[in-house]
């Protein structure tokens, strides 16, 4: 079993989300990266072009959320939640930097 440790910023993202259902399915997709880690696989996960942060896909790629998150040694760390690139491109590429900014800090 993997360890998933939230960034507090990303944890208030996520409780600002209203929508009680895309927050279960949230925590539906942060369960299944902590039973399977690294051998999650598309179309529940998938890399971020010109990242080094990866997206959950909650309810398949179906969901408007994408909670980014990073491996930072043993762990997977959820840095940002965003909206779906597809829905809110700005959105989701202020979420990839905010993510990308708090990886940089832990790893300082």
């Amino acid at each position: 079993m993997a360890e998933v440790v939230w960034h507090p910023a990303a944890y208030g993202e996520r409780g600002d989300i209203k929508d009680v259902a895309e927050r279960l399915a949230i925590q539906t997709v942060v369960e299944k990266l902590e039973a399977l880690g690294e051998q999650l696989r598309f179309p529940h996960q998938s890399g971020v072009k010109g990242s080094k942060v990866r997206e959950l896909r909650p309810r398949a790629g179906r969901s408007r959320w994408r909670p980014l998150y990073a491996r930072v040694k043993n762990t997977f760390v959820i840095l940002a939640v965003g909206p779906e690139a597809q829905i809110d491109k700005r959105g989701f590429g202020r979420a990839v930097a905010a993510a990308e900014e708090r990886l940089s800090e832990i790893k300082e």
